[in-house]
């Protein structure tokens, strides 16, 4: 299976911890905040006994992260993110990439043994064990087998023998209701108990990376290291490690089976979506994959970055989102367009708060990634089957023709990539609004791709799609990597003499000195002549629209900085108490 590689080796500790830390010199040396950390949590104490702290410093605690540490070119940080792990942000001065380590709390133990004893006691005992309800808390029913299966010794001592575990004679076994049980001090008990939990319906090494919440992707590229890209400090190497194909291939295989997804040599490939909502893909063998079976986790964030979130990345600016408030809330169509993993889908669902609190929203998607805040939101996922015959599947494009009959105010549709195109156009000429992401880095490429095959939508139609949004990832001045929207662009009209397209830059982004420009201001055709009018800003008003941008810019500047108000969901109970009240 796969292993847990430090950067350095491990030392034993001669330093005492049975009465207390006050013979450990280590211990003295740590800050106040990591003192109090290591209390109650042993396994972080004995971890950083491994450390070279004459080598590499101190490890500084942080209980949160933020954007700034980013800019740390030698990062030595440790954080936690719950269940007593620990991940641990070291900078590599032979790597371009920093190392990430968690710690785990088992990371000083070897229970290898006590897990296979309790293992097998559990399977001798089965038919005594309560049946195990699938459908049910499976966090309770495990730890409930564990306390049927254990009894704790009364031993002061931190760590026993783990490695010889032992069962209870069969005197004690009588003194208790349950199966014989394997005997164990109070550490190992807890240690087995994050084991079982993180190996049965956890995803066994990998849990600590989906817990963290600064995580946005999981990759394993095949014998190596896994890979993260971390929120804070970008491209990371962990220290868990394939170091044999065979390995690689059971760890894959186990991750399938849990997923529901099993992988073989003749169906190698699986997509599918985890508990938490996170998207995997798989590939397993070496037949497709020459440097062994790789996977990729995208991580699902339960609470999705907010507008203003996307302000202090520095992704956009309070006139952008001014002016995407007017276009959303009057219905116009618009598409979120980039490259791969340059925060489509993010900014697409921070913008869903600038739709009426009270609309019906319906999203389709091939797996789920979109969250909507709104009280009335169909949540469409498309039916694939796993066979030959296709046909059962129940595709995008049929989902977006069913929508069509729900009467919805808004269509929102994960991303298009072929035939479900043409109906999301039809969709815009009859009046339902349309918001996509869609995979293009330009708007010429954007439009280039949707008049042609698979999607095939008529070049007269194109102006139906009335705004793009255009995001990519980026290199600022400094030489961090970040995520921009580097243009907002109006689509005007088509001309069938030159076949061209009048399309019209509202917003964009300078590189040189990581800028937004409003070039689309006083010329803007999306605002005076879609909007404008819907407001009521006909003839010589028409122009002042623009003045209502610039005040819809000033509240949410307040919003944001006066009144601290960031939460998705908090966004748009804000915002439509202010629409109810005719000031946004």
């Amino acid at each position: 299976m796969s292993q847990m590689l430090l950067p350095f080796t491990k030392e034993t500790s001669t330093d005492s911890h049975e009465n207390g830390f006050s013979n450990c010199e280590l211990y003295k040396r740590l800050s106040p905040e990591l003192q109090e950390q290591v209390k109650d949590n042993l396994h972080l104490l004995e971890y950083l006994h491994w450390v070279p702290i004459g080598e590499v410093g101190m490890p500084e605690f942080q209980k949160q992260l933020t954007r700034k540490m980013g800019e740390n070119k030698n990062p030595n940080i440790i954080y936690p993110v719950g269940e007593g792990i620990f991940i641990h942000i070291l900078s590599d001065p032979k790597d371009n990439r920093h190392t990430y380590i968690p710690i785990e709390p088992t990371l000083s133990q070897d229970l290898n043994a006590v897990m296979a004893e309790v293992e097998k006691r559990c399977i001798d005992v089965s038919d005594q064990l309560p049946e195990f309800d699938v459908e049910g808390d499976k966090k309770k029913q495990l730890l409930a087998y564990i306390e049927k299966l254990t009894s704790m010794n009364h031993s002061n001592l931190a760590i026993v023998d783990d490695k010889q575990p032992k069962k209870e004679s069969k005197k004690e076994s009588k003194n208790n209701s349950g199966p014989g049980r394997v005997e164990m001090n109070q550490r190992t008990l807890q240690g087995i108990k994050y084991l079982f939990l993180r190996d049965k319906i956890g995803l066994g090494m990998l849990q600590p990376l989906i817990v963290d919440p600064y995580i946005e992707d999981i990759s394993c590229s095949g014998m190596g290291n896994v890979f993260i890209e971390h929120k804070i400090f970008k491209s990371l190497k962990s220290s868990i490690v394939f170091d044999a194909m065979e390995d690689l291939d059971e760890f894959v295989q186990r991750l399938a089976e849990q997923i529901k997804h099993p992988v073989t040599y003749k169906v190698p490939i699986a997509d599918a979506t985890l508990q938490d909502g996170s998207r995997i893909n798989i590939v397993y063998g070496r037949d497709v994959s020459k440097r062994g079976s790789n996977f990729t986790i995208r991580k699902f964030n339960e609470t999705p970055a907010s507008i203003f979130d996307l302000v202090d990345f520095g992704s956009l600016n309070y006139h952008m989102l001014a002016y995407l408030s007017l276009v959303l809330g009057h219905g116009m169509n618009c598409f979120v367009s980039g490259e791969t993993a340059s925060g489509k889908t993010t900014l697409l669902n921070a913008l869903t708060t600038f739709i009426h609190p009270l609309a019906k929203i319906i999203t389709i998607e091939d797996t789920p990634e979109l969250q909507v805040p709104h009280q009335n939101w169909i949540r469409e996922v498309v039916q694939t089957t796993k066979t030959e015959d296709t046909s059962g599947a129940v595709t995008m494009f049929d989902l977006l023709k069913a929508a069509l009959r729900q009467r919805p105010n808004e269509i929102m549709i994960g991303e298009i990539r072929g035939a479900e195109g043409n109906i999301a156009f039809q969709a815009m000429q009859t009046g339902h609004s349309v918001m996509a992401t869609f995979h293009a880095a330009t708007t010429e490429k954007l439009i280039q791709r949707i008049t042609n095959n698979p999607i095939s939508v008529p070049k007269s139609y194109i102006d139906n799609l009335n705004v793009v949004v255009l995001t990519s990832s980026v290199r600022l001045p400094n030489g961090r990597s970040a995520r921009r929207v580097t243009g907002i662009n109006e689509i005007v009209s088509y001309d069938s003499a030159t076949e061209s397209f009048n399309i019209v830059q509202a917003f964009n982004w300078d590189e040189a000195t990581d800028t937004f420009h409003f070039t689309g201001y006083m010329t803007s055709y999306v605002l005076e002549f879609k909007i404008a009018d819907k407001m009521g800003l006909a003839g010589s008003k028409i122009r002042h629209i623009y003045d209502e941008l610039e005040r819809r810019a000033k509240i949410l500047q307040k919003l944001h900085k006066e009144q601290h108000i960031t939460d998705f969901y908090e966004i748009l109970k804000v915002l439509g108490k202010a629409q109810k009240e005719g000031l946004f």
